[in-house]
């Protein structure tokens, strides 16, 4: 399969300068699909799982925020959150989950806690859904 660069930038700094075959990621719209030849466009990044192909082997990560974009070739996705599934914090990612559930089943939670609480819950989700492919 045609390669194609492809970087991984966040807040943290460079996480990935290499090449991949294809990269899918979930924009704020759906999932989107890149292999090589993909016609430029900028896409900005929702909660999910991003996958990268290389040499047929799929790499997962819990991919947060941000943007991606397709340039004459070259992808560079700049989420505000990337981890690989191999480095996630599973037990962290539960606690979160389970600090989130609490305020949500709270009666007393003010609706800004309440709406911080549902993405706190949906990071946690995306989080532990992208360790299970560990």
């Amino acid at each position: 399969m045609t390669l194609f660069p492809l970087k991984v930038v966040t807040p943290d700094g460079l996480l990935y300068d290499d090449t991949a075959e294809e990269l899918i990621v979930r924009t704020t719209t759906g999932d989107l699909g890149i292999l090589a030849g993909h016609i430029n466009c900028v896409a900005p990044l929702g909660m999910g799982l991003a996958t990268v192909v290389k040499e047929g082997k799929r790499r997962y990560a819990a991919c947060i925020g941000g943007m991606v974009s397709v340039v004459n070739g070259t992808v560079t996705l700049v989420p505000t959150t990337f981890e690989w599934s191999d480095t996630i914090d599973v037990e962290r990612a539960d606690a979160s989950e389970q600090r989130a559930k609490k305020v949500l089943s709270s009666r007393d939670a003010s609706d800004a806690e309440v709406k911080l609480a549902e993405a706190r819950l949906k990071r946690a989700l995306v989080r532990k859904s992208a360790a299970s492919y560990h």
